[in-house]
């Protein structure tokens, strides 16, 4: 059997100084220390020390991604590819703020979107995102089997999938999530079997202080 590993990433911090759940809205990019986390983890990929051999860097269609994935393809000398399965979870309160004081979660209309969190009713279901996330796994893994793969996500799609392939159920506490910003999910395949997952910050160091807002 052949090992390959497929490293989830998760973009870096962005520029959301109004606090909003931005989703897939375009036009957020990263913030300055976002730009840095990225940089981070390009040279963390990229250290001539440690033995890799990654084929492919992929990344979700919007901004904050392909920003945080450009430095990491051109550390490793490879092409930035793009996926639309690596995209952010839609969700009913894009373009909002969240909570109870100000927030979207004062006005009444949007109670009923609320009604079902293992689904969940306010965005794409879980299962959906699994299912769209898997298959992006799926065709990396087979189309560079031996090697490693860098695919840059969102935090909820990256954690749904680590639930998934560990048999967890998929409805959860969002801030319990183990997905920082900038951070390695590593999923590990012998052949087509799963056989082990490894989590790595690269920017740790970088995350004091990072903006948390909107669950990226």
């Amino acid at each position: 059997m052949v090992t390959t590993t497929v490293h989830l990433m998760r973009h870096g911090e962005v520029h959301n100084p109004d606090g909003i759940l931005y989703g897939r809205i375009p036009g957020y990019h990263l913030s300055e220390r976002g730009h840095q986390m990225a940089r981070r983890v390009a040279h963390h990929l990229a250290d001539p020390t440690v033995d890799r051999d990654v084929a492919a860097v992929i990344a979700s269609p919007l901004q904050r991604a392909q920003e945080t994935a450009t430095p990491v393809a051109e550390a490793l000398g490879v092409a930035l590819e793009t996926d639309e399965r690596l995209i952010e979870a839609g969700n009913h309160f894009e373009g909002m703020t969240f909570g109870v004081g100000d927030g979207s979660l004062r006005h009444p209309e949007h109670w009923r979107y609320l009604w079902n969190p293992m689904r969940p009713s306010w965005g794409e279901p879980y299962t959906e995102q699994v299912e769209r996330m898997a298959a992006a796994v799926k065709d990396a893994r087979d189309a560079h089997r031996g090697r490693e793969v860098v695919l840059v996500s969102h935090q909820l799609p990256v954690w749904i999938t680590r639930l998934s392939i560990e048999g967890r159920r998929l409805w959860h506490d969002p801030r319990k999530r183990e997905c920082s910003l900038a951070s390695l999910t590593s999923l590990r395949f012998d052949g087509n079997r799963f056989v082990g997952l490894s989590y790595t910050e690269p920017a740790a160091d970088l995350l004091p202080g990072a903006s948390a807002t909107a669950g990226a």
